[in-house]
């Protein structure tokens, strides 16, 4: 039940709303995108199924991400909020402000990497499975899409290279 399999403690929001427009998981928890851009969540607290301390901030979500244990979600204006485990990407506090005009976020199982609007990447999470970009952020530029394995990212620049990070002996290097 705390896994996000009893869904009871918000069936009423579900059913009387009959608005929802996106369902994300992570490996315990759902976060479901209404079409008010509002957020409702449920499953354990601890992998994202309490959003109250950020459920002000969630309104005009467009998107949401999810690691094993933590959801990100971009709002209308290009801001991030995050939740649930901090070892999981739960915690963008580190990296809040320059979470600017974000145009899509990715997640390996334990980090998360944003594209800005001017191709840059912002990356936050577990440092060991991509939540730490320095080693190659002078490459992320130019950033069209990035897709991710549990461990690891990989980027595609506008010129067609690709530049990965992460785990490297699965894929990160």
């Amino acid at each position: 039940p705390d896994s996000g399999g009893d869904s009871s403690a918000v069936q009423d929001q579900l059913r009387n709303l009959r608005s929802v427009q996106h369902v994300q998981a992570t490996w315990n928890a759902f976060a479901a995108i209404l079409s008010d851009g509002s957020v409702l969540t449920w499953g354990k607290p601890a992998s994202g199924g309490d959003s109250s301390a950020v459920q002000k901030q969630l309104c005009n979500v467009k998107q949401i991400q999810a690691t094993t244990h933590a959801f990100a979600a971009i709002l209308a204006d290009g801001a991030v909020v995050s939740w649930g485990s901090s070892s999981y990407g739960g915690d963008n506090s580190a990296v809040k402000l320059k979470l600017r005009h974000v145009k899509q976020v990715q997640a390996t199982g334990y980090a998360f990497a944003a594209i800005l609007s001017d191709g840059s990447v912002v990356t936050w999470g577990s440092p060991a499975y991509g939540g730490n970009s320095t080693a190659v952020q002078n490459q992320l530029r130019n950033v069209r899409q990035i897709q991710a394995t549990d461990v690891a990212f990989a980027a595609i620049l506008a010129d067609g290279l690709v530049v990965t990070w992460g785990q490297a002996a699965l894929g990160g290097e």
